[in-house]
């Protein structure tokens, strides 16, 4: 899997580390402390050294970028996972990287950024291509709705997926419209609903018709 999937790895993990390069070009504007993190009203919260914006950020992604990688490739299911779900999975982890150090560094400059509507709208963006994606998942241990009850049955994991998606599609475009009503808690049932309702239908589906 890694393998196969090498050439792209290495240019996404490339991708990630371009952050540094804005940084390093950026230095002598950036303040010594730059926000990190911000809360559900879009203010910031959190602060870190310029040296950890800039290097341990994109440093830290391309680790995770690369243990999820390693994780996939060990799923004893991995020749199931198409390679455009793979494809999704390996561009998470950049498209976050620019969009995170865009933020910070923008805001690092005194530009005025409204966190609190950009970030919902990523989210839900994501969300609706993780739902177009999910139908086209087989069956497998690293992506999709790995309850025990769908891993046993083909039937069940095909229909669970296909619910699945619908239902991320329709909540992420629910969620795209929470950043226009300046509330992050609406989005938060939404997200639990995506979240566990497949779940529910897949063990619903098992109760229903077994493991046949």
């Amino acid at each position: 899997m890694i393998k196969k999937n090498l050439p792209m790895l290495i240019i996404t993990s490339i991708i990630i580390l371009i952050p540094i390069i804005v940084g390093l070009i950026l230095w002598n504007m950036l303040p010594d402390k730059i926000a990190t993190h911000w809360n559900v009203e879009g203010i910031a919260d959190g602060f870190s050294s310029k040296t950890f914006a800039v290097f341990g950020l994109p440093a830290i992604l391309v680790a995770i970028h690369w243990l999820c990688t390693f994780i996939t490739s060990m799923d004893p299911k991995s020749k199931n996972i198409d390679s455009k779900p793979m494809t999704l999975v390996l561009w998470i982890c950049p498209v976050m990287s620019l969009l995170i150090g865009s933020l910070i560094y923008a805001t690092a400059l005194g530009y005025s950024i409204s966190v609190e509507i950009i970030m919902p709208l990523v989210m839900g963006v994501l969300f609706v291509i993780v739902g177009n994606y999910m139908p086209k998942c087989k069956q497998n241990y690293s992506i999709g709705i790995k309850v025990p009850w769908a891993l046993e049955n083909e039937d069940n994991w095909n229909k669970t997926h296909r619910f699945a998606g619908i239902l991320w599609v329709i909540g992420g475009i629910i969620v795209m419209a929470t950043a226009f009503l300046g509330s992050f808690y609406i989005m938060l049932p939404i997200v639990f609903i995506m979240t566990f309702a497949p779940m529910i239908y897949s063990y619903c589906y098992y109760k229903k018709n077994g493991s046949k």
